[in-house]
């Protein structure tokens, strides 16, 4: 289910002639009210160079931090996560990071009315699809629904419109070799056969109450539109369900778009139905990505992959 945030309009023209320069060297005290259109490019280079931000929305945070520490580990530059003037050198294209997008007949297909929190009320439905065709765009785009219609305030997000979203990478190809699950950083790294770094992604990774598995294991298979068993005596307690329930299928399901199965029993690597909460809160054990994220990694696994927990 998507996490809207509120965020005041911001101009497409203004990200697009926005200089990565004038991104601020630390957070400020409080949240801004509006998306800052230099970070928002930053957000959409570092997606394009195999550094994910997670949720591109114009905020200065914690994974802009890792994505940033995630690129400077692909450069071979020293790690702080700072967006000092040496990596935004690196980073700096004059290519465009908004463009215009003409919504589709298609886009309005396989929606739901909405997607209850309950998982008994879950399971009655046929399908855990988006809800409304702005959040499907903003996962297509790796936005957040908020930057989406700040870019857009007055539109209604109908087939025949034309909106504004952002020019995130395509999908990376490749073949990983080695997956490392850093708890401390809460990050995903996805490795080369000859040990190069391939991609970075924020992550979310156990909890204290219910943490995710120590040493290293290995990729069983992958799982593309997975079902979800709710087991109670084996997974965790859901609102009063105490009963093993079966979740259909879909992008607002608990375990996302794919699901990378581990040799670690009921333990995975998965997608989420709320991507702006990726690095932000405990999971139930498994290694939450966003949706896009987690389908990019698991087009360049195969089973066998050594996947490493590690502090």
């Amino acid at each position: 289910m998507c996490c809207p945030a509120m965020a005041a309009a911001i101009d497409a023209q203004a990200v697009n002639g926005a200089s990565i320069a004038s991104v601020p060297m630390e957070a400020p005290a409080e949240k801004p009210a509006d998306p800052h259109p230099a970070i928002v490019h930053l957000q959409v280079l570092l997606d394009r160079a195999g550094a994910s931000p997670g949720v591109i929305d114009g905020y200065f945070g914690e994974n802009l931090n890792k994505a940033i520490a995630g690129f400077e580990a692909l450069q071979g530059l020293p790690v702080d996560g700072e967006p000092d003037p040496h990596v935004l050198g690196r980073l700096a294209d004059d290519a465009p990071a908004i463009q215009a997008y003409a919504i589709t007949q298609d886009d309005g297909k396989d929606l739901v009315r909405s997607i209850p929190k309950d998982y008994a009320e879950q399971a009655k439905l046929d399908h855990l699809g988006y809800t409304s065709i702005a959040e499907k765009l903003a996962e297509r785009f790796h936005m957040d629904i908020g930057l989406l219609k700040a870019l857009n305030p007055t539109a209604s997000f109908k087939p025949g419109e034309t909106i504004a979203v952002a020019i995130p990478a395509g999908r990376k190809t490749g073949s990983v070799a080695r997956i490392e699950i850093r708890r401390n950083s809460a990050q995903v790294f996805a490795f080369a056969e000859d040990g190069s770094l391939l991609t970075v992604y924020p992550a979310t990774i156990g909890s204290e109450d219910s943490p995710s598995p120590t040493g290293t294991h290995k990729v069983k298979g992958v799982s593309r539109m997975p079902t979800y068993t709710y087991n109670p005596k084996i997974n965790f307690q859901q609102g009063r369900n105490r009963k093993i329930l079966e979740l259909p299928s879909g992008p607002n399901g608990p375990a996302g778009t794919v699901w990378i199965d581990l040799t670690e029993p009921t333990y995975g690597i998965h997608g989420t139905p709320e991507p702006l909460l990726i690095g932000k809160v405990g999971s139930h054990g498994c290694v939450r990505l966003t949706n896009w994220d987690v389908e990019e990694l698991a087009g360049m696994v195969r089973p066998g992959v050594t996947v490493e927990f590690v502090e």
